[in-house]
């Protein structure tokens, strides 16, 4: 069910204060959430709420939230590591502002890392959760390799700033299959080949290599979320193949004693980035489907 975006009111939020103000925004009327169509909470990491905006828009019959994670978006910017278990807190500090009781949840990337460490430090928080690829480490054969090479680019950001830095986690996004022991001895990536800067402009607030290692080294807690039964679904996209988050989507269900869920394109696939085909109709489709088998 799509709604029009002009038909529907869209209202700002802001919880904490000082380097602890999270923005978060409300489409539509919290009012009309219920025990069958609870909100829904839409978020990811480093990614902000404006790539979530056409998914909200597919889910007209209850009401949206979506947010920007701590250092990203509206929010303040600042230079030290962020967190795995400080993000989870944001979302809780969130979810209790809404005043609406538990919510329906959908974590992309590093939100659905976000999510399975909210799962497991407040429970109550979350009536049905959909964490989508989410690129833990912990449960891969390669995981040495795969955090050596975050490892990289953390030390790439530190030196040279983002350009080289980005270029590197873009080469390694794309990377299709285990991750060799000697991934790091071929070639660095060329900023220049992706469009990005090749000098340092000397800002160092970049929340994605901010939420470097936290997110990728995050080893979730499974006793704990396997009480979730079938509300917790990990998802993965059917055009992803083996790059690393599906595989880690795949490992996080068999770590939980089952498989996990496909959905349609790719880890983008909810939104649109230029270069990268989605499909936000099937996505939303989907998402719908999984969350109503939950109920």
């Amino acid at each position: 069910m799509a709604n029009d975006a002009a038909a529907r009111a869209v209202i700002t939020h802001t919880v904490g204060e000082g380097e602890d103000a999270i923005t978060y925004d409300v489409h539509g009327d919290l009012a009309t959430a219920t025990a069958e169509r609870p909100a829904l909470f839409l978020f990811g990491a480093p990614m902000d709420a404006t790539g979530f905006a056409i998914l909200a828009s597919h889910f007209g019959d209850r009401p949206v939230i979506t947010y920007d994670p701590r250092g990203a978006g509206r929010n303040p910017v600042g230079t030290s590591d962020l967190t795995v278990q400080r993000h989870a807190d944001d979302l809780h500090r969130v979810i209790a502002a809404l005043r609406v009781g538990p919510v329906d949840a959908f974590g992309s990337s590093g939100g659905g890392v976000n999510l399975l460490a909210l799962l497991a430090i407040h429970p109550g928080d979350v009536n049905v959760a959909v964490a989508h690829e989410p690129p833990v480490a912990g449960f891969l054969p390669d995981r040495e390799a795969v955090l050596a090479v975050v490892a990289d680019q953390k030390r790439t950001y530190a030196a040279e700033g983002s350009g080289p830095a980005l270029a590197k986690f873009i080469q390694f996004v794309m990377f299709d299959g285990l991750v060799p022991g000697d991934y790091l001895d071929g070639p660095a990536a060329d900023p220049s080949m992706f469009g990005l800067p090749t000098t340092d402009d000397g800002g160092r607030t970049d929340p994605l290599f901010r939420n470097m290692p936290s997110t990728l080294a995050y080893v979730p807690e499974i006793a704990q979320l396997q009480d979730f039964g079938e509300r917790l679904v990990i998802a993965f996209g059917a055009e992803s193949g083996d790059t690393m988050p599906a595989r880690a989507a795949r490992s996080v269900a068999a770590a939980l004693g089952g498989a996990a869920t496909e959905f349609p394109s790719n880890h983008g696939g909810f939104t649109e980035q230029p270069g990268f085909p989605s499909d936000p109709v099937g996505f939303a489709a989907r998402l719908r489907e999984v969350l109503d088998a939950r109920r």
